[in-house]
């Protein structure tokens, strides 16, 4: 079972959609994890822990308890494939800090046991989503936690600005210029509430154009593709895509699932 929703307002405007996701046995025991420009929020349901490795040496692992909470990445993290039920929100870029309680750059290129930032409503969360009785009931719990507890419903007006702006093709520079503010403070700001700096988020949201122009495509064409993605020549895609997936983009072809960021490993 596959269920997607979208959120009712105000929540929509910060999470982009909750899922519920029970997988069949799989092939491989472990994917690669792309990076989104995104946080996001899993929920183990019949296991308590959750692995991630570090992908220059997969013996090198850290285990998390319970709910756990997925920093924005600058690359790729390697995890254990789903095997059972799990379930989650996936935050809209600079959506996720209205909910921590920390600033989101506190979790980038992390991931953490939700205890650590929320302290034991983590566990009275999971322990409400396991004696709901359906995966929507289970999802109506985790909305209306996230609901309950955010701070504030609102971003920075020149985070927002550049969220969008920079989820285009627009360099940083030219986008701060337009803000009113001096760099540095900029940069603090979208980092805090973010994840990543301006020029990171940037060149991951560019990556994932790619993978959604792979996804659509009716005839691939790279070149095609890198350009109206923003690359300037094909070597500047290459290491991009490389640098992001650990891959080449006929590979990430070939060795691609159903779900697009997920790659077997």
């Amino acid at each position: 079972m596959d269920l997607r929703r979208t959120p009712r307002p105000p929540l929509s405007a910060f999470v982009d959609l909750f899922w519920y996701l029970e997988a069949a046995p799989q092939h491989h025991a472990k994917e690669r994890l792309l990076p989104t420009g995104t946080l996001e929020l899993v929920i183990p349901l019949h296991e308590e822990r959750s692995r991630f490795y570090d992908p220059r040496d997969l013996t090198r692992f850290r285990d998390h308890r319970g709910p756990l909470l997925v920093g924005a990445q600058s690359g790729y993290v390697v995890i254990d494939a789903v095997h059972t039920a799990v379930m989650g929100a996936h935050f809209r870029p600079g959506g996720a800090f209205p909910f921590l309680g920390v600033p989101a750059s506190e979790v980038e290129d992390h991931a953490l046991s939700l205890e650590d930032i929320w302290g034991r409503e983590a566990g009275w969360l999971r322990e409400q989503i396991l004696a709901a009785d359906s995966p929507g009931a289970k999802l109506d719990v985790l909305e209306r936690t996230l609901l309950a507890r955010a701070t504030t419903l609102e971003r920075h007006p020149a985070v927002a600005f550049a969220i969008s702006e920079l989820s285009g093709m627009r360099r940083v520079a030219d986008v701060v210029e337009q803000i009113g503010l001096s760099s540095r403070r900029f940069i603090q700001l979208f980092h805090e509430q973010v994840g990543l700096t301006p020029k990171r988020f940037s060149r991951v949201r560019r990556f994932q154009d790619v993978i959604a122009g792979i996804e659509t495509a009716a005839q691939l064409v790279w070149t095609d593709l890198a350009l109206n993605c923003g690359y300037y020549d094909q070597a500047h895609f290459i290491h991009d895509f490389r640098n992001f997936s650990g891959l080449n983009p006929a590979q990430y072809l070939v060795e691609r699932i159903d779900r697009p960021n997920h790659v077997p490993l």
